[in-house]
């Protein structure tokens, strides 16, 4: 735990960053309103895009699904809300249901080369990966 020179509890590990005006955790904190939740969405925000490079890439998996297919679309360097509304039009596009988990696109079905021909189409650079 870190403490700041008023003796507020500023950070714990157990739960992440602490508000130093009403000391709950950052997600939960109400008196800064919705310019902290903005800031904390803009930092996950921030984040995930660090970590693609860029490159959609559409796989296949059966992992976990008993045989099951699904077609995988990670890497889209997208907020969240646009994600879930590209999510929406690729399943529409393939005709089928699907999720969104994690900022993984999940649709049901060997679909790949439905959603590079739509992903390159909207104008990202696609790779098929796996196999």
């Amino acid at each position: 735990m870190a403490r700041d020179g008023g003796d507020r509890l500023v950070y714990s590990s157990e739960q992440g960053r602490m508000c130093p005006e009403c000391g709950r955790t950052e997600a939960r904190c109400r008196c800064r309103g919705k310019s902290a939740r903005a800031r904390i969405k803009a930092r996950e925000q921030a984040a995930a895009a660090e970590k693609s490079d860029g490159i959609v890439r559409v796989g296949r998996s059966t992992k976990g699904r008993k045989g099951k297919t699904v077609s995988t679309v990670t890497g889209v360097p997208v907020d969240e809300d646009t994600l879930r509304s590209l999510a929406g039009d690729l399943k529409r596009k393939c005709g089928t249901g699907g999720a969104l988990k994690d900022g993984v696109i999940e649709i049901q079905g060997d679909h790949r080369d439905t959603l590079v021909a739509e992903l390159e189409a909207r104008g990202f650079t696609v790779k098929k990966a796996g196999g």
